[in-house]
C-alpha cells in the first residue's frame, strides 16, 4: 500500500518524457533515410522510365519476356517478341521492368556533330 502512494506522490517531468521519446524519434529518423527516401527515389526514376519508352526500344517485362515496342498507347504497349513470325503481344505499360537499348530515332543532330568531329580529326 505504501508502495501505491509513493507511485502516486511522483509526477512523471517533461525532461523523462522527452527521454523516453528520442529513441522512437531516432529510429523514424533513420527509417526515413535508409528505407523510405530511397524507395521514393527510385518509385520516381521507374515512373520517368515508363514515361520515356517509345516505338523501337528494345525491352523486357517482369516476367522476362524479351522484345521491341511496335506500339505504344497510354496504358499498354505491343512487343514483337519474334521476327521471323511476326509474333506480338500487348502487355500493360507497368509491366516493363528494364529498357535494354534505346531507339535513336530521337534527332539527326548528334549524327551530324559526330561526323564533324570525325571530319576535323
Amino acid at each position: 500500500m505504501l508502495f501505491l502512494l509513493q507511485a502516486a506522490g511522483k509526477q512523471s517531468s517533461p525532461g523523462g518524457m522527452l527521454s523516453m521519446l528520442l529513441p522512437f524519434i531516432l529510429m523514424f529518423v533513420v527509417m526515413y533515410f535508409l528505407i523510405l527516401r530511397p524507395q521514393k527515389k527510385k518509385e520516381r526514376e521507374r515512373k520517368s522510365l515508363l514515361s520515356r519508352i517509345k516505338k523501337n526500344d528494345r525491352v523486357v517485362t517482369a516476367g522476362g519476356v524479351h522484345g521491341t515496342i511496335t506500339s505504344v498507347r497510354e496504358n499498354e504497349i505491343i512487343l514483337r517478341i519474334d521476327d521471323a513470325k511476326d509474333v506480338k503481344i500487348k502487355v500493360d505499360r507497368s509491366a516493363v521492368a528494364a529498357v535494354l537499348e534505346v531507339s535513336h530515332e530521337e534527332t539527326e543532330e548528334p549524327k551530324e556533330i559526330a561526323k564533324e568531329s570525325k571530319e576535323t580529326k
